[in-house]
């Protein structure tokens, strides 16, 4: 995945996990093997949440690629058509030019 706005949303969505666990055990201590459970969930849930935003983000990514590609291409075929018009055109009025000089 590329570093950018989502990047920072996924390493604050896990340092938030990780507070929320540690704020957790101060506000209620509880013996060393029950906390180490909790520790253990809240983290599983902090990188199963990451997972799940990266993919997203991912999605998007991929999407938002496809669309600038197509739109990229429509705007060089538009722009291949404009000059290839603008090519007769300009070729067209050349020859009506050069007639009326052999006159």
């Amino acid at each position: 995945m590329t570093k950018g706005r989502g990047g920072g949303f996924i390493l604050g969505a896990i340092l938030g996990g990780i507070a929320g666990a540690a704020a957790g055990l101060l506000a209620a201590p509880q013996s060393g093997a029950k906390t180490r459970k909790e520790i253990e969930r809240s983290g599983k849930k902090a990188v199963a949440s990451a997972r799940r935003t990266a993919k997203k983000y991912e999605r998007q990514g991929r999407q938002a690629a496809k669309n600038v590609s197509r739109e990229g291409k429509r705007v060089v075929r538009k722009a291949t058509k404009t000059a290839n018009t603008a090519k007769r055109k300009t070729a067209r009025q050349l020859e009506k030019t050069a007639k009326k000089l052999r006159k």
